[in-house]
């Protein structure tokens, strides 16, 4: 027993002798149990000390668990947007084969009916000019016979009567009419199959959609060729200006850059509701040759703009447009190492500016 606890039980007890011998197994007792009290004690701290050791382990064990399955998320989460990246692609990709065997197809079908329509339309542009100088040879007949009987008309009364039948019957059959309008219908048929001719040869044109080869092309004869084409879908509510410059050839697929034309007119035509105008502008500079289709429609919205060349979105009403046109011209002039922009201001208009190298040695493959 510690030796202050017995001098304090000493002194409780009154005496200065010690303690009495019969408080020996008490005290001995106390001593065990204060013994065995500070060993349960070191027991229990020691398992506490390892308590806390494994707790610490399998902390550091689950945090580490989480930081793996974190990067595991993050790599799941990556590569289930590259799938997703690749599959957008790989559907634009399909869509844009699509659309080109579609385009392929329609300009073969295009090209057959131009051969079809051309055939017939030679000789009856060539049977109109012959009618024409056939007629001038009937009505220079005419004038001499009308001068014979005037000439006759005075030498008999058989003669004047005879004249004055034939006058009457000319009137009758309103051939003064007829010999004024006769020139002017055939000037006019001949003028519209001459439009007719040049239609189908810019269809001719036009419809080379599959051709793979380049060729020297000039840009201002693709723009003429294309609004010729779409000329239908204009005309009833868009006048066009045209300033095309003086820009030299370039080497291009001319079908294809036909294809991306016609789709930027056709869109500035629809964005016009009632009336307005479309301004066609070609110039060169810098070795690169720039066309302009500008438009005074409605506008795209400016948090829009960003978005028109991805495909299959689209500003137009449900059922208006697929949303690829912009997508595959965008590819178009991509192949051909150019560049396509587009402003446009909310209810003022549009404008579209394609830009392509003159030097054929930037053409992407």
């Amino acid at each position: 027993m510690h030796p202050l606890l017995k001098r304090q039980i000493s002194k409780l007890l009154g005496g200065g002798g010690g303690i009495p011998p019969e408080f020996d197994h008490f005290f001995q007792a106390v001593n065990d149990a204060y013994t065995q009290a500070d060993d349960d004690r070191q027991l229990i701290e020691r398992s506490l000390e390892q308590m806390s050791i494994e707790l610490t382990e399998r902390n550091r064990q689950m945090r580490h668990e989480l930081e793996e399955r974190r990067i595991i998320e993050q790599e799941l989460l990556r590569e289930k947007a590259e799938q997703q990246v690749l599959i957008h692609r790989l559907e634009e990709a399909q869509n844009q084969l699509l659309q080109s065997e579609k385009l392929a197809s329609i300009g073969q079908l295009a090209a057959g009916v131009a051969h079809e329509i051309n055939n017939p339309m030679g000789f009856i542009l060539s049977n109109l000019n012959t009618m024409g100088k056939y007629t001038d040879r009937l009505f220079e007949y005419q004038k001499a016979q009308e001068a014979a009987l005037a000439e006759l008309a005075g030498q008999s009364e058989p003669a004047r009567t005879k004249t004055e039948e034939v006058k009457a019957l000319a009137k009758s059959l309103k051939i003064k009419t007829v010999s004024d309008d006769i020139f002017d219908l055939l000037k006019e048929s001949i003028e519209g199959g001459e439009r007719i001719k040049t239609i189908v040869l810019n269809l001719k044109s036009f419809a080379r959609l599959d051709e793979e080869e380049l060729k020297d092309a000039d840009i201002n004869q693709c723009l003429e060729s294309t609004l010729n084409i779409v000329w239908n879908e204009l005309k009833y509510k868009c006048t066009v200006e045209k300033e095309y410059g003086d820009i030299p050839l370039i080497h291009c697929h001319p079908g294809r850059l036909n294809q991306v034309f016609m789709n930027l007119l056709i869109n500035a035509g629809q964005a016009i509701e009632t009336k307005g105008e479309i301004r066609i502008a070609t110039s060169s500079h810098g070795g690169f040759i720039e066309v302009r289709i500008e438009d005074t429609g409605c506008g795209i919205p400016k948090e829009k703009l960003s978005r028109i060349f991805e495909p299959f979105f689209t500003t137009k009403p449900v059922g208006k447009g697929t949303g690829l046109g912009l997508s595959i011209a965008y590819g178009i002039i991509e192949k051909h190492a150019g560049h396509i922009y587009c402003d446009s201001e909310l209810g003022k208009g549009t404008c579209f500016r394609v830009v392509l190298p003159i030097d054929n040695e930037l053409m992407s493959n």
